[in-house]
């Protein structure tokens, strides 16, 4: 017997991507023809210019491929708010290149069925390195971090961590999407922005997993330091202070 759930909404799967072809066709693959049997949804890819075989991969996969084709580099703000506007779905769930989602069918259902609930705009979770990868230092981390989420979540201003977002699809465009001014801190803006308009859930069983490239390159003290400086200057100047957001690759 099919989930009553599962037939009620769409799920639009958002992937902005700039050079991912050595990662992405992990995360895509989640997203095949049994899954779609179970649970109505479309893969957007929202392509930022890659030069390398990010476009040959996508193509296999996705249900629909963005292209950037200007001169300008786009951010990762403006890739996802425009695979949002090309989006059919009720429930929009935003996923950097460079991750997994462990059981994603739970995950897409139970997603659904918090989504029945008029009050929730969006749902947070925790996020951890591909285990195969995984350090003490990264366990130590992402425990912190991901409880930090959660208190941000439960008793203050929300915090949703930027390689996973979903969020209902009227409070995204209530909320005005991402803030295309921002290099960097545009995740914890928008959930800031949500958490205005409707509750935030922390759903500690939905799991995703992300590549450390980037704390291998910079180590964890740099790139906290510069989380924690970006989302104090857009909490009270309303701007990032990075000017530039380098691409690890």
């Amino acid at each position: 017997m099919p989930d009553p759930y599962s037939s009620s909404k769409k799920v639009s799967i958002i992937i902005p991507a700039f050079n991912e072809e050595k990662l992405i066709q992990r995360l895509l693959s989640q997203f095949n023809s049994e899954i779609k049997k179970r649970v109505d949804l479309e893969v957007i890819v929202s392509d930022g210019g890659s030069k390398d075989l990010t476009l040959e991969i996508a193509k296999k996969y996705a249900d629909r491929l963005i292209i950037h084709k200007e001169k300008y580099q786009q951010n990762i703000s403006q890739g996802r708010n425009e695979g949002a506007r090309y989006s059919l779905g009720d429930v929009l769930i935003f996923l950097n290149a460079d991750t997994y989602v462990k059981d994603i069918e739970y995950v897409l259902t139970e997603t659904i069925k918090e989504f029945f609930d008029k009050t929730v705009s969006a749902i947070a979770c925790p996020v951890y390195i591909f285990p195969e990868e995984e350090k003490f230092s990264d366990k130590a981390f992402h425990f912190f971090y991901n409880s930090y989420a959660w208190i941000l979540n439960e008793f203050f201003m929300g915090m949703g961590r930027g390689e996973c977002h979903i969020i209902k699809r009227e409070k995204f465009f209530e909320s005005g999407g991402y803030n295309e001014s921002l290099v960097a801190g545009e995740d914890y803006d928008l959930y800031k922005r949500l958490k205005k308009i409707g509750k935030l859930n922390f759903r500690s069983d939905f799991i995703v997993y992300e590549s450390p490239r980037r704390y291998r390159k910079f180590g964890y003290r740099k790139v906290f330091w510069d989380w924690t400086k970006n989302a104090i200057a857009i909490t009270f100047m309303n701007k990032s202070v990075s000017k530039k957001w380098e691409a690890v690759r």
